[in-house]
C-alpha cells in the first residue's frame, strides 16, 4: 500500500494495537480485549487477557517495521500467525455479542468493524496476502 493514506493508515493501526495490547496487559477497564475475554468465559482470565495483549502489542510492531521496510526474516510469518491468532478475537467477539443477546448491538457492531479493519491491515502488511 502506497501513498499517504496507506502510511497514515499503518501508522493508526500499529498505535490502535500497541494501545489496545497495553490496556490488555495493564487489565486496564477501558481494554476490549479484557472486556471479550471476561464476557466470553465469565471469568476474569487474567493470563490469557496479557497474553492477547502482547499480541497486540508485538503486531502493532510488526506492522511499524514493515512499514518501514526493515529486514526481519520470518516477519511475513510473524504477521500471518498473528492475523490468524486476530481471528480468533474475531470469533470471541461475535461469541460475546451472542451471548449477549446482539446488545450492546451499536457498540459491539463498532469493535468489530474495527477488529476487522486490523485484521485487513495485517493482512495488507502480510507480502502473502497484500
Amino acid at each position: 500500500m502506497a501513498g499517504v493514506g496507506g502510511v497514515i493508515w499503518k501508522i493508526a493501526v500499529a498505535l490502535y494495537l500497541m494501545a489496545t495490547g497495553v490496556l490488555a496487559v495493564t487489565k486496564n477497564a477501558l481494554s476490549d480485549l479484557n472486556n471479550i475475554f471476561i464476557s466470553v468465559f465469565s471469568a476474569d482470565v487474567g493470563i490469557l487477557v496479557v497474553i492477547a495483549g502482547v499480541i497486540a502489542i508485538v503486531a502493532g510492531i510488526l506492522i511499524l517495521l514493515e512499514m518501514f521496510n526493515i529486514q526481519v526474516p520470518i516477519l511475513d510469518t510473524l504477521i500471518l500467525i498473528i492475523a490468524i491468532i486476530w481471528v480468533v478475537f474475531i470469533v470471541f467477539l461475535v461469541v460475546y455479542w451472542i451471548g449477549a443477546g446482539f446488545t450492546p448491538f451499536w457498540y459491539t457492531l463498532q469493535t468489530l468493524g474495527v477488529y476487522i479493519m486490523v485484521l485487513g491491515s495485517l493482512l495488507v502488511a502480510s507480502k502473502k496476502f497484500g
